[in-house]
């Protein structure tokens, strides 16, 4: 039977903010783009972000991507705290927020690769990002996927960038491979690297996929609710 209008009028009042992605996902939306999310509910500040809505079942929010060359990744810790870019080319969503949106329950992590006709994912079980207090300290593991586990390497170190670098081992990695990354000494992916830069290690690397010397030409990098299955949605 055709729905009756009034059972639909109680659906457009109430106004329901979406908290993260998921929720955009499980509204019915099916395309990616940008939408305006309440990560404190509908009293607290809206957050713009980009949803991507059809890999893997859709869902994720994300919050780091390279494309082109057009934005600049060497930036300031402040830069890289509140982030930097265009949601729908290349950016940088911003440590507070990665931190905010990922320490509310268990969240997984996946980046997606490119280039040329090849391309690579990496999928982390758990994934978060502590307070700036703790200069976003990366939590990472559960790896599956078809990019190799680079990011295992970096689990448990500080972000830093050319500005700061809260726990050195050695030299200064922020400088020297010319990006704002969880430096280790000093990396096994450096995703914020210079972009199309094929020599001194400084381009956008995923070691375990494409070598040092390979700078990758498309990176995303998002994260989602852990309890999500594709297969329960819908």
């Amino acid at each position: 039977a055709p729905l009756e209008i009034s059972s639909l009028e109680p659906m457009l009042i109430q106004f329901v903010p979406l908290l993260s992605s998921i929720d955009h996902l499980l509204n019915g939306a099916l395309q990616s783009g940008e939408v305006d999310i309440y990560p404190q509910g509908k009293e607290g500040q809206s957050v713009r972000v980009y949803c991507d809505m059809e890999t893997d079942g859709g869902g994720w929010t994300v919050f780091q991507r390279r494309m082109s060359g057009k934005t600049d990744f060497y930036r300031t810790w402040n830069e890289y705290s509140v982030g930097f870019g265009n949601l729908s080319e290349e950016f940088w969503l911003g440590n507070k927020l990665l931190h905010n949106l990922t320490s509310t329950g268990p969240v997984s992590l996946r980046v997606d690769m490119q280039s040329g006709n090849d391309t690579a994912y990496a999928h982390y079980a758990n994934f978060s990002i502590d307070s700036e207090e703790r200069h976003y300290t990366l939590t990472v593991s559960g790896f599956t996927g078809t990019a190799g586990d680079s990011m295992r390497y970096h689990n448990g170190r500080p972000f830093s960038t050319h500005d700061k670098d809260p726990d050195p081992l050695g030299i200064h990695c922020a400088r020297a491979y010319m990006g704002g990354w969880w430096y280790k000494n000093c990396y096994k992916t450096n995703l914020n690297g210079l972009y199309g830069i094929n020599s001194n290690n400084q381009g956008i690397v995923w070691i375990d996929w494409k070598g040092k010397d390979s700078s990758i030409p498309f990176t995303e990098m998002k994260f989602r609710p852990s309890r999500f299955s594709p297969a329960t949605h819908g």
